[in-house]
């Protein structure tokens, strides 16, 4: 990855800095609305009413399944949650090619690695979709390694982090507790804790603050704030 030899250059200080583990959606891709408009398109289809942010961000949760129960009233059947499954992404994917990155995000994630620090991008979405989106938006040198989703949709963060913390200690030394989650939703607090790393969580994604701050982990307002907050954690 074209600037990474100039690592050597900062060895104090990539060894001092924190590893960043970045989520994509609703943290560097500034998606809600997209995310918004394929619920509610979705919703028409199989006759649901339509919901509104302040009601996702309430209700959202992961396992995906069991946002549809909030909703529902009950757990979707597997064919059930086949078909929302299907024709959410058929809207999403059609609405994320004109999303934009989040404010500050592009020159966040340079000014890191312009400064030796390393950050990686571990994502939900499925991998195939996710690496041309995320080189698109010309970002993908900036990561040590990017991975998305290759099994089911319904799987949490968790066992996925795991995965990702295991292919970086391929390519590099990555200490746990040097480690920091950034993302929108309480499952990256989760997936953090899971493997014994921290989290800063986001407020401009799929989560109230409210229920981010049940998370336990520091709640910011901007990506500036969550890097600024993740060098500064214990």
């Amino acid at each position: 990855m074209g600037k990474h030899g100039k690592h050597g250059q900062h060895g104090k200080r990539r060894r001092r800095g924190k590893h960043l583990v970045w989520d994509w959606n609703g943290t560097l891709l500034d998606d809600i609305e997209a995310v918004i408009g394929a619920t509610n398109a979705a919703f028409a289809e199989l006759g649901l009413e339509p919901i509104t942010l302040a009601r996702y961000r309430e209700l959202y949760t992961v396992p995906v399944p069991k946002f549809y129960e909030r909703l529902m009233g009950r757990l979707p059947t597997e064919a059930e949650w086949s078909l929302m499954d299907g024709i959410f992404h058929r809207h999403y994917w059609q609405r994320a090619e004109d999303c934009g990155l989040t404010a500050g995000a592009a020159e966040l994630l340079a000014a890191r690695q312009e400064s030796g620090l390393t950050q990686s991008l571990l994502s939900l979405a499925p991998h195939a979709d996710l690496i041309p989106l995320v080189r698109r938006h010309g970002i993908e040198e900036r990561f040590v390694r990017v991975d998305g989703r290759v099994g089911s949709s319904t799987e949490g963060k968790s066992a996925h982090m795991v995965r990702h913390l295991e292919a970086l200690a391929a390519v590099q030394t990555v200490q746990v507790d040097r480690v920091v989650v950034i993302g929108d939703a309480a499952d990256d607090a989760r997936a953090a804790a899971h493997v014994g790393a921290r989290a800063v969580l986001y407020t401009g994604g799929s989560h109230s603050r409210a229920s981010l701050e049940a998370a336990g982990v520091p709640v910011v307002d901007s990506l500036a704030e969550a890097v600024a907050v993740a060098e500064e954690l214990g």
